[in-house]
């Protein structure tokens, strides 16, 4: 037994671990830092690394054939990168890129998918996240869709500010926009408004979130939906070890495959 870095316990996920699965998981995890920009893997490239954000936030963004990208769901301190490696595929389907520079956690992808397999812990802890991301981008999509770039606006900088733990967010309107996948003439006129309101305020290359229940008011309903659902299925706190969190939601077989277990 050793002592585990207090850091550790900035990712929900691996907070939510019970200690001896994190004990058993540590001599593989690696501290990196995370520069803005780094992209970590390109859309098609095997996984070969999983990243655990500890204050850097990753952006999983799609390529189109004109170059444009377009971010299908951010990764923060609530989450893990690398998915599809447990799901039995090898490659991801859009590449991963730092948004914010900070730090996180890397494991090898190879190791973390035995252990996923091995625990029941990791393989609940992991299917719920998975269940609570594709709510997000389910939700978001839908956003980008039916809602005006104001609501979209004000969803995407609630979702920053709560990944920032900050009122500013080193960010830019063209930015934003290749992030909702609009124009940046759009960005600029609806964040105009909300400073004009008084909910914002804008710097170059930053902006500062000074009314934040404003900013809730005026969003849409999807984000307070896929914010319940990280809180119903993935609590920050740490779980206690003894707590059976697999009761409700999935166990492992010893095939490895999933079963549903009853409620």
């Amino acid at each position: 037994m050793f002592d585990l870095p207090v850091d550790l316990y900035q990712n929900h996920l691996l907070a939510a671990l019970p200690v001896t699965e994190l004990q058993e998981l540590m001599p593989h995890l690696r501290k990196v830092h995370l520069p803005a920009r780094k992209l970590l893997s390109d859309s098609g490239e095997p996984i070969k690394t999983m990243y655990f954000p500890t204050t850097a936030v990753l952006s999983l963004l799609c390529l189109m054939e004109d170059g444009a990208t377009v971010e299908v769901a951010a990764v923060g301190t609530e989450g893990v990168t690398g998915i599809p490696v447990l799901m039995g595929g090898d490659a991801m389907p859009s590449r991963i890129e730092v948004a914010r520079e900070g730090y996180g956690y890397a494991v090898d992808a190879k190791h973390f998918k035995r252990e996923f397999i091995r625990s029941n812990a990791i393989n609940c802890l992991i299917m719920l996240y998975i269940q609570a991301l594709m709510t997000s981008i389910v939700q978001s999509a839908l956003c980008n869709r039916r809602h005006s770039i104001d609501e979209q606006l004000c969803r995407w900088l609630l979702s920053a500010h709560d990944r920032n733990h900050t009122d500013e967010l080193n960010t830019t309107q063209q930015t934003i926009a290749s992030t909702l996948g609009v124009r940046r003439e759009g960005v600029t006129e609806a964040a105009g408004k909300l400073e004009s309101a008084g909910l914002i305020r804008r710097r170059r290359g930053r902006i500062t979130v000074v009314d934040r229940e404003g900013l809730e008011e005026r969003s849409c309903e999807c984000y307070s939906i896929i914010k319940r659902e990280f809180q119903r299925l993935l609590p920050a706190p740490p779980i206690d070890e003894d707590a059976h969190l697999c009761s409700k939601t999935y166990r492992v077989i010893d095939t490895g495959r999933l079963h549903v277990a009853p409620h």
